[in-house]
């Protein structure tokens, strides 16, 4: 908007009067000042339609209706963008941006031009901004708290290669280049231009770890090993440039780096009393807001919730923070996420923080601050060919030389060349945190008007690149392909029996042992068991995994999973040389769970993995709690794992005698003949006694699996000897409807019933049971409603 046009159409706004201010203007117009002023009190609510029509009733001369309608027009714009983007497989931030692009000067239409002049009013936007700047700021508070700042401590070699390789070469060669021809560049680009080339190379040359972070859970590859090695580089980036940064920004403040600028007081010793400066608030905040804030935690009881009062307290250090920083030359953003990085991760404080404040900032307010961010951008303003070229080459090149480094670290770490690429495709993703920090620097006139423009493009295609380029060559689940699936039946004769039990929370833990009793370890077959406990991902970005058998550590020393160790450290101890447990904590999202438990059993070659039923009933045989989380998570694991699963279906306590009568419920197929094997192992122990009930229709012929179910069932039918603890019983079927009565004769009779899934077999003999099937899992038969403790082994 010219600057005539500024001043005509300023006296139909909230300001009354308006003036150029020729002194503080760039003669270059690349910046313009307007002095402004407002009457006071200032209109807050519209009058409305009854109102005086020559100034109260008009919406654009009132600040909350026109604020309202503000909102409701970027996001109107913004579900418009992102309904057909999405379907390109374009990131949410792409559709804000847009939205940000057409309501500001960037699409010159004239059609246009009336509605948005009455809809953002000249000097409307800044409190649009404000409001919405708030929300970022505690955006980066918030991705400050969800940080694990200890992981850095615990980031292998690879990832600390692979971060400083791929941050420091780029930003020192690009630096060489830059300062060594500056002179060049200021006189082919311009003072202002040419002086700021060096801006752009370090902002290029890092990356941001919540851009990462949001990348990876978008493509739900955040608990794969790309995803964790991602991760783990991020943050040691993203760290060492906010270091970077701030102690820059201090020096750089304090040093007269323009021939504009006229202040005699700045220097090299000026320069050092600000870095003194910087490292002091860095060094108050610290000693000051950490212990105050583990002093919280140690005042809130486990399990419980922080009081609101402290959550209140922590905020209102927050914007001290933030107040404080402006003593150490930074911005009000730099005390903010310096302080979300002090808060102990994970629960109860960070977890409490996300809760209380997560949908408000990041939901509602961000997506209008990256708009607002947007409107102050003109990619459509005639730009130099020279600058073009410039400013583009040197983004190209930045991000070739940090993804040849980034792959070539991978090659040599023996690592395939896709995973590699991606690796280097998501070091080089830009987005949300990258395009507003350049719109700082743009207000902080660091950047002119055609340099962030080409900027803003450039995050638009490296994001888009990014998230396109990985979801199409980076598949998690190829791990499992040519994979031979593992299951207890072709296990060799005396060989160990490998499991992976999941426990999701206490009740489960008594019940899952009880199950590994059953599977009675002897010295002959022995019980290898990894004990996974699984936990949701709450106040953190990084997923965790802990093998508590190495001793492993997080930063929060928080001591996860004590009560499931020591049970299954007792299980060992009473099973001592028989059977050998090793406990692990997987905390991640509800939606990678599957992930944490298909690649340890995959990676512990385990036979079989336990994993517990989403009902639980109660003493009486009523339901006391469903969890369809654990049910979603049964099934994702059905689909993709690399072995045997067994549905622990827990309907209350066993009977008290000493002998502990089994069932095995053998209709046939591969499922039943997986689950007899299981059943098997009960029989060496003489305290369980197994009855095999072998249910056969009158009308069913022969078949390549009668012939097999026949084999299997030779060691119980008594062909080998007989086995006084086993117990075979021949069951014919006459009537479909005499299943479910024969299960409800037995359901009573023994502590505990295996059955085999039987994944879509159909046969006579449970064809009475398909039409009152309630879960999938179990598929053919809902046998939960009938039998006291049921362990549902299928061979997948």
């Amino acid at each position: 908007m010219g600057t005539n046009e500024t001043l005509t159409s300023i006296n139909k706004t909230i300001f009354s009067t308006v003036m150029f201010d020729k002194v503080k203007s760039d003669p270059d117009r690349k910046f313009i000042y307007y002095n402004v002023t407002v009457d006071m009190p200032p209109k807050i609510v519209s009058d409305g339609i009854w109102g005086n029509t020559t100034y109260g009733a008009l919406p654009n001369r009132a600040t909350i209706p026109l604020l309202e309608l503000q909102i409701i027009t970027i996001f109107a714009i913004t579900q418009c963008f992102h309904l057909v983007l999405k379907r390109l497989g374009f990131p949410y931030f792409v559709s804000q941006m847009m939205a940000g692009f057409v309501l500001g000067p960037s699409l010159k239409i004239d059609a246009m031009k009336l509605m948005k002049n009455m809809l953002f009013p000249y000097g409307s936007e800044d409190l649009l901004n404000l409001i919405s700047g708030v929300g970022y700021a505690f955006f980066l508070f918030l991705t400050g708290v969800q940080m694990d700042f200890s992981m850095i401590t615990r980031t292998g070699k690879k990832a600390w290669t692979i971060a400083l390789s791929s941050l420091m070469i780029p930003s020192v060669v690009g630096l060489i280049v830059c300062y060594k021809f500056m002179g060049h560049w200021q006189r082919t680009l311009g003072e202002f231009d040419g002086g700021k080339l060096p801006v752009i190379v370090l902002g290029h040359s890092g990356c941001s770890f919540p851009v990462i972070a949001s990348l990876l859970s978008d493509l739900e590859i955040l608990n794969s090993e790309l995803g964790r090695l991602a991760l783990s580089a991020a943050l040691v980036m993203d760290v060492i440039t906010a270091i970077a940064t701030g102690l820059g920004t201090a020096i750089m403040s304090s040093l007269r780096t323009d021939s504009h600028d006229h202040d005699l007081s700045k220097g090299p010793e000026l320069a050092l009393y600000t870095a003194i400066k910087f490292v002091t608030f860095v060094t108050l905040v610290a000693i000051i807001a950490r212990p105050a804030m583990r002093r919280i935690v140690r005042n809130t009881p486990e399990g419980r919730p922080v009081k609101k009062a402290y959550t209140y307290v922590v905020i209102l250090m927050t914007l001290l923070a933030g107040l404080l920083g402006i003593f150490g030359n930074q911005t009000v953003l730099g005390g903010v996420l310096l302080l979300g990085l002090l808060v102990p991760e994970g629960p109860p404080l960070g977890s409490e923080l996300i809760k209380q404040m997560e949908l408000f900032s990041t939901w509602f307010l961000l997506p209008i601050f990256v708009t607002c961010c947007a409107m102050k951008v003109d990619i459509s303003t005639h730009l130099n060919g020279t600058l073009v070229l410039v400013v583009a080459t040197v983004i190209v090149v930045v991000h070739l030389l940090k993804m040849l480094i980034t792959i070539g670290i991978c090659r040599y770490c023996h690592m395939p060349k896709t995973d590699g690429l991606c690796l280097a495709l998501m070091l080089s993703c830009k987005g949300v945190v990258d395009f507003c920090t350049e719109v700082f620097l743009y207000d902080s006139m660091l950047l002119s008007n055609g340099t962030v423009a080409i900027m803003a493009v450039s995050v638009l295609v490296l994001g888009s690149i990014a998230r396109i380029g990985v979801k199409s060559l980076y598949d998690p689940s190829r791990k499992y392909v040519g994979y031979q699936k593992r299951n207890i039946l072709n296990l060799k004769p005396n060989s160990e029996l490998r499991i992976v039990a999941c426990i999701h929370k206490p009740s489960h833990t008594m019940s899952v042992k009880n199950a590994l009793d059953i599977f009675c370890p002897t010295t002959s077959n022995p019980l290898v068991v990894h004990v996974l406990h699984l936990m949701e991902l709450v106040g953190r970005s990084s997923p965790i995994f802990i093998s508590h058998r190495l001793q492993e550590r997080v930063g929060s020393g928080h001591n996860y999973s004590e009560d499931v160790i020591v049970t299954f450290d007792l299980f060992e101890h009473d099973n001592a040389g028989t059977a050998s447990v090793s406990t692990y904590t997987a905390i991640s999202p509800l939606r990678f769970m599957h992930d944490d438990i298909c690649y340890l059993a995959l990676d512990k070659l385990a036979s079989i993995i336990v994993l517990p039923f989403h009902v639980r009933w109660g003493e009486d045989g009523s339901v006391e709690s469903t969890d369809e989380n654990i049910r979603t998570l049964n099934s994702k694991v059905l689909e993709r794992a690399p072995c045997s699963v067994g549905i622990l279906v827990n309907r209350g306590s066993s009977s008290n005698a000493s002998m502990k009568q089994i069932a095995m419920v053998f209709l046939g197929g591969s499922d039943d003949r997986e689950a007899l094997c299981l059943a098997k192992r009960t029989i060496k122990d003489c305290a369980y006694k197994l009855v095999v009930y072998h249910l056969v229709s009158s009308h069913s012929g022969s078949n390549w699996d009668l012939v097999l179910d026949g084999e299997v069932l030779k060691s119980v039918k008594g062909y080998y000897g007989s086995v006084e603890n086993v117990t075979y019983e021949k069951v014919t079927i006459e009537e479909p409807s005499e299943t479910t009565a024969f299960l409800s004769d037995i359901a009573n009779l023994h502590d505990f019933i295996i059955v085999g899934r039987r994944n879509g077999v159909k046969s006579p003999q449970t064809a009475a049971l398909e039409n009152w099937t309630e879960f999938s899992e179990l598929d053919s038969a809902d046998l939960s409603k009938i039998v006291q403790n049921a362990f549902l082994a299928s061979d997948l």
